[in-house]
């Protein structure tokens, strides 16, 4: 797994984000937030709080985004609970990064279903594109991680980079991926062999006649009424 984060200084911290406070469309969206919830139970807007600041954070350094510890606290103020409270959040999910990150986070899924289907040669790909687990590059534009299951066992191997997953991979694919990010481009996220989501790499297999021109794999009410009588 990931070596250790590597946190600054709580001083060099305490200096750039201790007035950390959101800004007038976050506020709005904090607001919008907060009214999901009844009175007294503010506490449930840690998780979409603690992922507004790390976007607001990512936004400011133009990077991934990552929670200091002042924002922390700030996002325990804004919900009136104890500092310990919402840190707890933040640390269960790997979703929050604690460390300052590239301005592309990729994680990497080793978990089994993954690492049978190749993510060893995924790995390997980012390691000859420069990147080292728990490091970011020199340049800042990438951070390796290696996590637990991501949900899409049916293509693995895959990896998620900041919001999106890009699966079916293999060494060449993962190195024109990070290729492509590196020059400023956009990747088409999702499966990298052309199949739609997690069909059959040969195309759909049943209710073929269910399918139409367009591909979309949805049938009619009227087709399922039919069929189940």
């Amino acid at each position: 797994m990931a070596d250790a984060p590597q946190i600054p200084d709580e001083a060099e911290t305490r200096a750039r984000w201790g007035a950390f406070a959101w800004t007038d469309e976050n506020q709005r969206k904090a607001n919008e937030i907060l009214g999901r919830y009844p009175k007294g139970r503010e506490q449930s807007a840690s998780i979409p709080f603690l992922d507004l600041a790390q976007r607001q954070v990512g936004a400011e350094t133009q990077t991934q985004g990552w929670l200091p510890v002042p924002v922390i606290e700030f996002v325990a103020r804004a919900i009136g609970v104890p500092y310990m409270r919402v840190y707890e959040v933040a640390t269960f999910y790997t979703m929050f990064n604690l460390a300052p990150v590239g301005r592309y986070h990729v994680q990497v899924c080793g978990t089994t279903p993954c690492m049978l289907a190749g993510s060893d040669d995924v790995l390997a790909a980012c390691k000859n594109h420069g990147l080292v687990k728990g490091r970011t590059t020199p340049d800042g534009l990438f951070t390796l991680t290696e996590v637990e299951c991501l949900g899409t066992c049916a293509n693995a191997p895959m990896v998620q980079i900041n919001d999106d997953n890009f699966e079916d991979l293999d060494y060449d694919r993962t190195t024109a991926i990070l290729e492509a990010l590196a020059q400023g481009q956009a990747p088409t996220p999702g499966p990298q062999t052309g199949r739609r989501a997690s069909c059959p790499e040969g195309g759909p297999t049943s209710l073929r006649e269910m399918v139409d021109a367009n591909h979309d794999y949805r049938p009619a009410w009227g087709d399922l009424e039919a069929a189940h009588g």
